[in-house]
């Protein structure tokens, strides 16, 4: 059962834990969740692989980010960022690319100051015109949970057949200091525990961080209902222990509880 859905293609602006002020777009429909990961921690719930759903057209989410923005002008009241998340994977979306320049021509329009953001789990970036359009933005904050494949596969559920080094290495080919995003959580469930904070799991994503080299690694942990029972949130003490130890390798962390 899903645990929680944007209804519209402009949500918020939301107080986010990470980015402050977030204005949110969601490039996935508003009654089902769309993506190629079943992340057991999502808060949009289950993915939704049945049928093919409707996506709404670039048209629209221009047309409705426009008409947030003028008002927001005319308010004199903007948000601190444009974040594209929504019910699943953004990078999904057949105009991406169109709808990425679009909301480029329209914060330089009204807010030039602003930025903008995409939360992916970075598995389209061996599709160039997928990197090219994340390059054009100011943050695109890319997933990497765990470096170890079983865990991965347990973790965050790919649809496909997919590697987590295959991801790690179109990270390192196609982004220069980029930000890394990494949930921490534990699992007691009947098909098996999970703890992707052991010595073993740590060990490996610190390697893939000192050749991913990121600019900002952002720690976090569950803050809402999941899909999967059993879960449970890293506790701050684990967390920022966590983050000092990506610190010590000397690289910036943002930590939310």
């Amino acid at each position: 059962m899903a645990t929680f859905l944007f209804d519209k293609i402009i949500f918020g602006p939301v107080k986010s834990r990470r980015l402050g002020v977030s204005l949110g777009v969601n490039l996935l429909p508003n009654d089902s969740k769309v993506c190629n990961y079943n992340c057991i921690y999502c808060e949009c719930g289950w993915s939704d692989y049945t049928e093919k759903r409707a996506l709404p057209k670039a048209v629209d989410v221009k047309h409705a980010l426009d008409n947030f923005l003028s008002k927001a002008k005319k308010e004199n009241n903007p948000p601190d960022v444009i974040t594209f998340a929504g019910n699943g994977e953004p990078t999904l979306h057949p105009e991406f690319v169109q709808i990425i320049n679009d909301t480029i021509e329209l914060r330089d329009k009204y807010f030039p100051q602003i930025k903008i953001v995409v939360l992916t789990n970075a598995t389209n970036l061996h599709k160039p015109e997928i990197s090219s359009a994340l390059k054009k933005i100011e943050m695109p904050i890319l997933k990497i949970d765990t470096m170890i494949q079983k865990d991965y596969e347990f973790l965050n559920r790919p649809h496909q057949n997919v590697k987590i080094k295959d991801i790690a290495d179109a990270i390192i080919k196609n982004f220069k200091n980029p930000i890394i995003q990494t949930m921490f959580v534990k699992a007691n469930t009947p098909g098996r525990n999970f703890d992707n904070t052991t010595q073993e799991s740590l060990k490996k994503y610190f390697d893939i961080l000192k050749k991913i080299e990121p600019s900002l690694v952002m720690v976090y942990t569950i803050s809402r209902a999941t899909p999967m029972q059993g879960l449970e949130k890293c506790e701050p003490e684990c967390l920022d222990k966590i983050a000092k130890q990506i610190e010590t390798l000397g690289y910036e962390t943002l930590v939310s509880y």
